[in-house]
């Protein structure tokens, strides 16, 4: 209690050395000279850069006769020297003079002292240089931050880091308000896209170099690389001077420097060659201020500005030093309106400062009073709005400054380069953030552009920012301590060790990866059933074990509080049942063929028929004769070619030609069905009414599942099926026996697994068979804590695994024999489909269409010349019979039905009689 009270007394002294002449005095007109005060470090970068700026904003003022006219600005300042005891102190001997603001303090732990003090007296604090993100909350009304609150920087290094990929981080910081406050904005702001700090390594106000080395020591055995920097310019310099000792600004680290550096770097004109030496490769952040004549107005005169204060030392313009020349154009505007509004300059004496002169002391706290227009000029701040060296000031609904930006700057050589910007507005860019404004905003990944940066020990490629840590512990890998399945994972209890085709897979990625990695398997389970894998898990969450390896299934549950790999082999449930053998099928024979290539065969078969009857009617005897006797011939020629005992003669040569591609065809279809038909009647078929997953929940049968797995959950959460129906097996001579009980004599109607259990336990038990097909699609993968950098390198390890075949060659090893084939699959195969055949059919039918209208063509030409022929005997017949195209056709059918012969005049008698000799050494 002792600490609060000294801050308060304190505070109370400085604002009584504020205000305290001429505080008990009211001013009724317009004043000549209004006081405002100056709390900033003298000897500091900031503070003599912010000492020039505002003596110069004040004299600019005082010369502007469109603001305060008639009345002068007068700036007291004190000096806080860097120490918030000391500066406190140095304060109570502040102005004699009224003061209605104050531009300051320039430290956030100054102004959470003496904010409070500045909410009683009503005095508007405004802080260029005070950047904690708490100081803009509700507790501090009368703090005014001109300058961009750490929020935002945070921001914008989150979305660097996210940019970037990186995953975990170290922050180092002071540890005071300042730091502690800005880490923790840090911290939310990269929850926010599921990253996180790792280690927060604080920095006591003065630590030495001992103090720095073993900090560094400690983070540098830790996994991240990636190390964030939040501290002030002494203890900023410190750290790196041991961290390039230590070998921590070597290749594979990441350091991002918030502004502190930057404004160092800005106001030195000639950074010392040993420090810039020490920060090669470092991100810094700067406030971004965009190009105006203003400000390089102010630039072009800042070194008259300089030798006029006499500070005794060259020093730049830096960002804080425009912040702190608007804070004194804000309180000027904002004085402006105040009077033209008609206020004055009054303070009243506050009664809860009316005390003893016993208990006041040497402070004199009675005659502390509060300004009575502080509230009225504490609103004009806020919706002030105006354009300065900085840019457009004002502030929104939260009291920040609008549009906030920074510079993302790579230290390289004897100075930086700017390789981006970030901004509320679009995020990361190489574009600054004034075009951006004219745009619509674009946050998406697409959109976030750096340029390349040189990282520390000089290279371009951007380091991953993690390596296995350096720590001596070995990695803690727990692995299922399997009964059954334990070809893939399991403890061989004689020898202790662990092995399984996981295993393998596993050992072979870590071999893969560019660091070593030190690990013990830890057997998960008693090892008298298959242990619970959601369990395992759990046990990774919980940090007992640092991942977990094995056969693990990736399911959405898991996924929630676990990292996995990449899955390294596929597997989804499927449904295993008993199969036994059928009685013969009657109508087996008709099995080979689908009823489709049933029926287009039966129509081919007539169809060649049809035509080579068409080809042989009018020269072969045989495909003559009454109609009757016709149509028994074409159908006996047809199905007699099936056996190849087909008697009649094809005499013509497009008929010969049709019947040997006819034959070709059944030959090839009469070798296909006898094939087909002898397997089908020696395969097993399955007499279960279940073929799937839908039929096991249509009944009320027990299903069977493996311990240990995610099925139980599974099928009760998504399938409705009741836990009373579900049996637990755990060895595959459990599931046997189960399947061959059955439902009704204490097993199971089925057993639903993953499809890599089930093969592997059909490989040695062919009486069973899958049915139906995976009703879910998953994987296995390893399991890890979330955030995890090994998960994300072992992934890439596995998909190298996968694309050198690798992967392959140790399943080979593992699961060398076959598993059965499914009984249903072979009879579906074994079935011939008219697709197989098409081809076939397709040349067979193309011959047909070509040899008819080879012959129709050369039936027309005969019969014209026929016609020609007999017009000098019969010419009226003739031209009687053409007269008509009924009469035309009806003698052009005649002449197709007409033998040869009798047409041609004999032209084709041997040729007949060729074949009447043939026919009587057949008879």
């Amino acid at each position: 209690m002792l600490v609060p009270r000294l801050k308060s007394l304190i505070s109370l002294g400085i604002f009584f050395y504020l205000i305290s002449p001429g505080l008990s005095t009211n001013s009724t007109t317009k004043p000549k000279v209004v006081n405002i005060g100056a709390l900033f470090t003298f000897n500091s970068t900031i503070g003599r850069v912010a000492k020039v700026a505002i003596s110069a904003a004040v004299n600019d003022v005082n010369n502007d006769p469109t603001v305060l006219n008639g009345t002068k600005l007068v700036a007291e300042m004190q000096d806080t020297k860097c120490n918030a005891f000391d500066g406190i102190i140095q304060a109570l001997q502040f102005m004699e003079k009224d003061v209605v603001a104050i531009v300051g303090p320039q430290s956030s732990v100054i102004a959470h002292v003496i904010t409070h003090l500045a909410n009683e007296l009503k005095v508007p604090l405004l802080s260029y240089a005070a950047t904690d993100p708490t100081l803009s909350s509700l507790e501090y009304p009368f703090l005014i931050q001109t300058t961009q609150s750490d929020l935002f920087q945070m921001t914008a290094i989150a979305n660097l880091i996210d940019y970037y990929q990186w995953k975990q981080v170290i922050a180092i910081y002071l540890d005071d308000d300042f730091g502690r406050n800005g880490v923790a904005a840090l911290a939310d702001k990269l929850a926010e896209r599921r990253l996180k700090i790792i280690e927060r390594a604080g920095i006591r106000p003065g630590a030495d170099r001992s103090d720095i080395t073993d900090l560094l020591v400690r983070l540098a055995l830790m996994e991240s690389r990636v190390i964030v920097l939040h501290a002030d310019l002494s203890s900023g310099l410190l750290v790196f001077s041991v961290a390039k000792y230590l070998g921590m600004m070597s290749e594979g680290y990441v350091w991002i420097v918030t502004d502190w550096l930057s404004s160092y770097l800005d106001s030195v004109p000639h950074a010392d060659e040993g420090f810039m030496d020490l920060i090669q490769g470092v991100v810094a952040l700067r406030q971004h201020t965009p190009d105006s004549k203003q400000k390089r107005a102010l630039i072009s005169n800042w070194g008259k500005l300089v030798e006029r204060e006499k500070i005794g030392e060259t020093i730049r313009l830096n960002t804080y030093g425009l912040y702190a020349y608007d804070t004194v154009w804000l309180i000027a505007h904002a004085l402006n309106a105040y009077f033209i509004n008609g206020g004055n300059i009054s303070f009243s004496a506050d009664p809860r400062l009316q005390i003893s002169e016993s208990n006041n002391g040497s402070l004199h706290l009675d005659a502390m009073s509060a300004f009575d227009g502080g509230q009225i000029l504490l609103d004009n701040i806020q919706n002030i709005s105006f354009t300065g060296v900085t840019g457009p000031v004002q502030f929104n609904g939260e009291r920040h400054l609008i549009k906030p930006a920074y510079d993302i700057l790579n230290i390289i050589g004897t100075g930086f380069r700017v390789i981006g910007f970030w901004s509320n507005y679009s995020g990361l860019s190489v574009v600054s953030p004034e075009t951006l404004y004219t745009k619509p905003p674009n946050e998406t990944w697409s959109n976030q552009q750096l340029q390349p940066v040189i990282w520390p020990g000089g290279d371009i490629k951007i380091p991953r920012g993690w390596v296995f840590g350096n720590n001596g512990r070995q990695l803690r890998i727990g692995v299922p301590y399997r009964v059954s399945f334990r070809e893939f994972v399991t403890e061989v209890r004689s020898t202790g060790t662990v092995t399984g085709y996981c295993i393998d897979v596993f050992v072979a990625a870590v071999n893969l990866l560019p660091y070593p990695v030190t690990y013990t398997f830890i057997p998960f389970g008693n090892g008298k059933e298959n242990p619970s894998y959601s369990g395992l898990v759990q046990a990774v969450v919980s940090n007992e074990l640092d991942g977990a390896v094995g056969d693990i299934a990736i399911v959405t549950n898991r996924t929630r509080v676990a990292d996995f790999t990449q899955p390294f082999a596929e597997s989804g449930l499927v449904v295993l049942v008993s199969m036994k053998r059928d009685k013969s099928d009657a109508w087996a024979f008709l099995q080979p063929f689908t009823l489709t290539m049933w029926g287009i065969t039966g129509v081919f078969f007539l169809l060649v028929g049809v035509v080579v009857w068409i080809l042989e009617h009018r020269i072969n005897d045989d495909f003559r004769g009454p109609p009757k006797k016709q149509l028994i011939t074409v159908f006996w020629f047809s199905f007699s070619t099936l056996f190849f005992a087909h008697k009649e003669n094809t005499i013509s040569t497009l008929g010969r030609v049709v019947l040997i591609i006819w034959l070709f065809v059944v030959l090839i279809i009469q070798s296909s069905y006898t094939a087909s038909l002898t397997s089908i009647l020696t395969v097993q078929q399955i007499s279960t009414p279940i073929h799937g997953i839908d039929d096991l929940r249509r009944t009320d049968d027990p299903i069977g599942f493996q311990v240990g797995s995610f099925t139980e959950n599974y099928l009760v959460e998504e399938f409705g099926i009741s836990r009373s129906r579900l049996k637990p097996l755990g060895t595959m001579e459990a599931y046997a026996k189960a399947l061959e009980l059955g439902p009704h004599h204490g097993g199971v109607a089925a057993i639903i697994d993953e499809r890599s259990y089930i093969e592997l336990f059909l490989s040695k038990h062919c009486n069973f068979t899958i049915v139906g097909s995976e009703f879910t699609k998953s994987g296995w993968g390893f399991a890890f804590p979330r955030d995890s950098e090994l998960a994300v390198d072992l992934s890439t390890a596995i998909l190298k695994l996968s694309e050198n075949g690798d992967l392959q060659r140790i399943h080979n090893k593992w699961f060398t024999r076959p598993p059965c084939s499914t009984q249903i699959d072979l009879l579906e195969a074994n079935r011939l489909e008219f697709n197989s055949f098409s081809g076939l059919f397709l040349i067979c039918g193309i011959a047909c269409l070509i040899a008819l209208a080879i012959y129709f063509i050369t039936l027309l030409l005969q019969f014209y010349k026929h016609a020609q022929e007999n017009k000098p005997d019969s010419s009226r017949s003739v031209s009687s019979s053409l007269s008509t195209p009924k009469r035309s056709l009806k003698a052009f059918l005649s002449f197709v039905d007409t033998k040869d012969e009798s047409v041609t005049g004999g032209s084709r008698k041997s040729q007949a009689d060729a074949s009447t000799n043939g026919h009587d050494i057949e008879s």
